[in-house]
């Protein structure tokens, strides 16, 4: 019997762990295939490599991502090898299981929750040509009726041998997301998370973990997120296991968790600031609001006080990138209230910051009481809200606004110097800041067509030509900084028009390579290569001081040093009038 497991990923790097377990629980009785597609594959060509499979069964493993696309590919592939029996799972059909039953009539069985135990068992059903009333978690038609048995028990995860041990996934370890998982369970009980339908948390076997994140490491994987829910809930746990990754990382290893802030405990970061090498942990953080009451609506118990404790206590040991989350559209959120929440998280100054949207997810208690806040959201994935009692959908367009901008100009740091400088000195926050720029960019049709580099930077010149003309000066100048550090090599045509003298520009350079000293920290270079790799251009302020008051037009100069071989660059300022003293004197 020919078993296909595959799934439809949202890209090519991201992998499927829930069908490596499937296919690990499942062997060596059931030998297992696995295919991975991504969202953006047309349907034609998935059917056609999974109709060279020639499955007897055939899986798919569903989110609120893929499963319009994987309909259409499952309709399609019955349609050409109708005996062929197709088995859903995941967490987008683990409720309302009767609805996608009738919802898909090609498909035959669908396990419900967790799947290992529940799909070998069918297999061998399917085998045996055996009645399946007897496995438990499954659920398929009965006399053209939908029929669900009974749930099955929780399944011991020690027992649960390793899904990374593949050979044919190993040669793509080190190009792809490698998932991992120490536990399954959430102990919080949000109303709007499916993760909180699951009561308790279990533990796989800990040195086995260990295992796994050796071989793992060794064959070449880089960025390993584990999905443990809430990875911190026991404190000696984290500590053990965030203390063994520290002592067997390997070079460019990059380790991601979802860590809840309020009761990270003071002594675990402590230790994580002291002995943790710079980049190596990253943490997602849920803060969804800071709205006491909004919280307590969706069941979510937070102490924003000890929530800010750690961020910032993580942000000042300057070792572990952090990333928080938000959710717009949360019961009694309206705008004014998000703009707080966005506000309170902006205030910590980290990496990045993910603004999302809530979605009525199956199975959900916010989904199942949504009537009591006036919801109104889409019928199909991925249940996006469109309103609320307090949030209009007009709101939401313009929050959507903020969100666009937000990941092009704050996490993606591309103007970082910039960015702090406008929401700081210039608009009254940085929500009022994202809100403005969000709503122009969306009126010039950009949200509508693609942009290069360079339109980033003429294109929020533009805005602020209209918005905060007074800012132009010192927004040019830092937007100049921001630019050139992030260069590689040196630019042939920058997004500003240089308008620096060729002339004066030749005099800096042979004025810097005879006498380097007149910047401190300025390398030594000998003319030739200045004139190569040195690009120089004025500036209204010095982008690299404190001081943001334009002094003249463009007194200082920005000096740029580009070095290809490392491709890395360094930048340096000086006044005109401060080199030229030196020179004469």
């Amino acid at each position: 019997m020919k078993t296909v497991l595959s799934t439809l990923n949202a890209k090519y790097i991201h992998t499927c762990l829930a069908l490596r377990y499937l296919k690990a629980y499942s062997e060596p009785e059931f030998p297992v295939t696995i295919r991975e597609f991504t969202i953006k594959d047309p349907s034609l060509n998935i059917v056609t490599d999974l109709y060279s499979q020639e499955p007897d069964v055939l899986g798919f493993s569903c989110y609120i991502w893929n499963i319009e696309e994987t309909i259409k590919v499952i309709q399609m592939f019955k349609k050409i090898k109708p005996e062929t029996k197709i088995v859903l799972g995941g967490p987008e059909v683990s409720y309302d299981v009767a609805h996608w039953l009738q919802q898909i009539p090609e498909v035959d069985f669908i396990v419900v929750n967790e799947g290992e135990e529940t799909f070998k068992h069918l297999l061998t059903q399917i085998q045996n040509d055996g009645g399946f009333e007897s496995v438990a978690g499954l659920a398929y038609r009965k006399d053209g009726k939908p029929k669900i048995n009974g749930p099955r028990e929780k399944l011991d995860l020690k027992t649960v041998p390793s899904p990374f041990r593949f050979e044919e996934d190993i040669q793509s370890l080190s190009k792809r997301i490698t998932y991992f998982e120490t536990s399954r369970g959430c102990p919080y009980s949000c109303a709007f998370c499916l993760s909180s339908i699951e009561v308790g948390v279990r533990y796989f076997d800990p040195q086995l973990v260990k295992d796994d994140l050796i071989f793992l490491m060794d064959n070449g994987a880089k960025i390993i997120k584990f999905v443990d829910r809430t990875f911190n809930i026991r404190r000696d746990y984290a500590l053990d296991m965030f203390s063994f990754l520290i002592e067997n990382r390997r070079p460019g290893v990059v380790f991601q968790f979802e860590i809840t802030a309020d009761i990270m405990r003071p002594e675990v970061i402590d230790y994580l600031n002291e002995h943790a090498p710079k980049g190596l942990f990253r943490f997602e953080i849920g803060v969804q609001s800071t709205n006491d009451a909004v919280n307590e609506l969706v069941q979510r118990r937070q102490n924003f006080e000890k929530l800010t404790r750690t961020v910032t206590t993580v942000r000042d040991g300057g070792k572990i990138v952090q990333h928080l989350d938000l959710i717009a559209g949360l019961p009694e959120e309206d705008y004014n209230s998000f703009r707080k929440t966005f506000n309170d998280v902006f205030a910590f100054g980290i990496e990045e910051v993910q603004l999302g949207f809530l979605k009525m997810l199956r199975g959900t208690g916010l989904r199942l009481t949504a009537e009591k806040h006036d919801y109104v959201y889409m019928d199909h994935s991925p249940y996006e809200i469109l309103g609320n009692n307090v949030l209009t959908f007009d709101e939401i367009i313009r929050i959507k606004q903020v969100e666009d901008v937000l990941e092009k100009y704050w996490n993606d740091h591309r103007m970082d110097h910039t960015v702090n400088y406008l929401i700081h000195h210039v608009f009254s926050s940085p929500f009022d800041f994202f809100q403005e720029f969000g709503t122009y960019w969306e009126t010039r049709g950009w949200s509508r067509i693609g942009h290069q580099l360079e339109d980033l930077y003429t294109r929020l010149i533009a805005f602020l030509t209209e918005a905060a003309p007074h800012s132009l000066p010192v927004a040019e100048s830092l937007m100049k900084l921001d630019y050139l550090e992030r260069q590689q090599f040196k630019p042939r045509k920058p997004w500003w028009e240089n308008t620096q003298n060729k002339e004066e520009t030749s005099k800096v350079l042979s004025l810097l390579a005879q006498y380097p000293e007149m910047i401190d920290g300025f390398p030594t270079l000998s003319e030739k290569d200045m004139h190569k790799h040195a690009f120089v251009t004025d500036t209204a302020i010095d982008p690299l001081s404190d001081e943001l008051e334009p002094q003249g037009e463009k007194d200082f100069l920005l000096i740029a040093l580009f070095d290809p071989k490392q491709q890395s660059t360094k930048v340096f300022t000086t006044s005109k009038k401060s080199l030229l003293t030196k020179k004469d004197a």
